[in-house]
């Protein structure tokens, strides 16, 4: 006896299929974002947005080994196995390996801590070991506005200072508002550096993401002397600024190399829904203000409410509701082998970590992980296959294979 008339399997499967129009369906498993999307925009190919859930099998250890940090933005691990850690207000401290406070270092360069302002990302020389140098961002403050600021120094021997500090390069035109400035530091294999700086939020300055005479929204190759990286692909273009990489970015707050790959990753935030994920490529437009997957926070839409361009670049991936992804780390260890070469993303809004799978450079798997803790997920590294993450709640989570 049939179960289902022609009729009724007819109406499941064309529900299945409105169900599966956007997003990778795969038997058993569901994506792992269930609200409905901002703004209902088509993506560009399966696959862009809503994959598969996944779920990692291997038992975690998660802990928290520092909840008295006020306000960190980032943090990086030392060779003895230490924590160097931004907070916003315009402090460093160093942690011991297992998350005590160590020293706190002051006589940093005064920073405008409002809004999304403050001692923003940190980063050590590939050489520490040797050269003891530190690189970091904050929103320096100027007598008509705001900009990203990245410096240099030396950590002093005992740890108290950063000796010999120089501001090596300034994001201009500056602005006064106080939002997206962007700001990771990533050193690329033959130790110069990539910079992320955001377009500054407002709708008079944002169009700039799109001019190659501004640094702002922009991903930056640097020198470590703050010069631009030679043979750029804007290098001897008239009235391009030589240190750009790529262009039409909004608030790119995460950036990281993939170690299996060599391609360089971002994660930026999009206005309301569409915050998105790109691999970027030396010289291309990554489309905002002009293209997005998302809205006004008014409910209007962005500019000619487009997704799509020739000439400018698609998202890997995005999300829609927003997650505001903080950061981002690929996992390189062996520890946890199911999550080798797995991307992560920090929510800050998301109140939860991203696991992104990818393969072939294309995200095929999402997993939410430390959902329910209540927390903005602000940075995190990856250190001998434990993860280290930083909260805006002021703690400091220890994620590590059980």
């Amino acid at each position: 006896m049939n179960l289902f008339t022609n009729k009724t399997l007819g109406i499941l499967l064309a529900a299945f299929a409105i169900n599966c129009a956007n997003i990778v369906c795969v038997s058993g498993q569901s994506p792992v974002e269930t609200n409905d999307p901002t703004a209902d925009f088509k993506p560009a190919f399966e696959g862009q947005t809503r994959v598969a859930g996944v779920k990692t099998k291997t038992p975690l250890d998660i802990s928290i080994i520092n909840g008295k940090l006020e306000n960190p933005w980032a943090i990086s691990v030392l060779p003895n196995g230490g924590f160097l850690i931004t907070q916003k207000q315009g402090t460093m401290v160093i942690l011991t390996a297992d998350g005590k406070l160590s020293k706190k270092i002051t006589g940093l360069p005064k920073v405008d801590a409002s809004g999304q302002g403050g001692l923003l990302d940190v980063t050590l020389d590939p050489d520490f070991a040797k050269n003891r140098m530190v690189y970091w961002a904050y929103s320096e403050p100027q007598d008509k506005g705001v900009l990203l600021a990245i410096a240099k120094g030396k950590l002093s021997a005992d740890e108290t200072r950063i000796e010999n500090q120089k501001v090596i390069y300034r994001a201009t035109p500056a602005h006064t508002g106080k939002l997206q400035y962007g700001s990771r530091i990533v050193f690329d294999k033959n130790g110069n550096l990539f910079v992320s700086t955001g377009e500054r939020s407002d709708r008079e300055i944002r169009i700039q993401a799109q001019y190659l005479n501004s640094s702002l929204g922009k991903i930056l190759h640097l020198t470590t002397d703050g010069k631009p990286v030679p043979n750029g692909p804007f290098a001897g273009k008239a009235d391009a600024r030589p240190e750009i990489y790529a262009y039409g970015l909004r608030n790119p707050d995460g950036l990281a190399i993939n170690p299996q790959t060599g391609d360089l990753w971002e994660a930026e935030f999009g206005p309301r829904g569409g915050d998105e994920v790109n691999i970027i490529k030396p010289g291309k437009n990554y489309g905002w203000p002009i293209i997005t997957y998302g809205i006004e926070y008014s409910g209007k839409k962005v500019g000619d409410g487009i997704q799509q361009k020739e000439g400018m670049e698609q998202p890997v991936y995005y999300w829609n509701p927003v997650i505001s992804p903080g950061s981002m780390a690929f996992y390189n260890s062996n520890v946890i082998p199911e999550w080798k070469g797995n991307l992560f993303v920090a929510g800050l809004s998301g109140s939860h970590i991203s696991r992104l799978v990818i393969k072939d450079n294309k995200i095929v798997g999402e997993e939410r992980l430390l959902a329910g803790k209540g927390e903005r997920f602000r940075d995190l590294v990856e250190k001998d296959g434990v993860f280290y993450v930083v909260t805006d709640n002021g703690n400091l989570y220890r994620i590590a294979k059980k």
